[in-house]
C-alpha cells in the first residue's frame, strides 16, 4: 500500500428503514465483500439531540425536520468501515442520494424507491467521517486490526 493509499475511515448508518426492512445483512454483506473492515458497529435509537447534532449543516432548510424525525423513529445501525479511500468507494456503492437517481446496482438503486427512504448515510469527505465517528463512537468501541484476507485485497 502506498503512501497516498491510506487506510481511512468513514461512519455508515442503516437508517430505520434498512432496519425495519430487514436489509442490514444484505448491506452489511456487500460492504464485506467489497474488501471493507467494520471496525466497530452497534444498534442505536438516535435521539433528538444526536440527530440534531449529525445533521447540524441542513438546519434550516425545508427537509431537516422531517429528517430528524425520519432518523429518530426507529432503532438504526451505526458503523464505521476502513479501507483504502473508504469515504469514496463506499459513496460510489451506496448511489445517487435521490434512489431514483441512483445507478443500477447502487444500493440505493437496488433496494430504494424515493426520498427521504434512501436506506444509508455514509460520510461524505474523510473529515466529516472524524467528526462523525466522533459523534456516534468512543475509541474504546473501535477495534481495527488486520486481517489475513488483506494482502489479497490491498497491495
Amino acid at each position: 500500500m502506498s503512501e497516498q493509499e491510506e487506510m481511512e475511515r468513514t461512519l455508515i448508518i442503516l437508517k430505520p428503514d434498512a432496519v425495519q426492512r430487514r436489509l442490514v445483512g444484505e448491506i452489511i454483506q456487500r460492504f464485506e465483500r467489497r474488501g471493507l473492515r467494520i471496525i466497530a458497529m452497534k444498534m442505536i435509537k438516535i435521539d433528538t439531540n444526536l440527530a440534531e447534532r449529525h445533521y447540524a449543516e441542513h438546519k434550516g432548510k425545508p427537509f431537516y425536520d422531517p429528517l430528524i424525525r425520519y432518523i429518530t423513529a426507529a432503532p438504526s445501525v451505526v458503523m464505521i468501515l476502513e479501507g483504502v479511500q473508504a469515504v469514496a468507494v463506499v459513496r460510489r456503492m451506496l448511489g445517487a442520494t435521490n434512489p431514483a437517481d441512483a445507478q443500477p446496482g447502487t444500493i440505493r438503486a437496488d433496494y430504494a424507491m424515493q426520498m427521504p427512504f434512501n436506506l444509508v448515510h455514509g460520510s461524505d469527505a474523510p473529515e466529516t467521517a472524524k467528526r462523525e465517528i466522533d459523534l456516534f463512537f468512543s475509541p474504546s468501541e473501535v477495534v481495527s486490526q488486520p486481517r489475513p484476507t488483506d494482502p489479497f485485497i490491498y497491495e
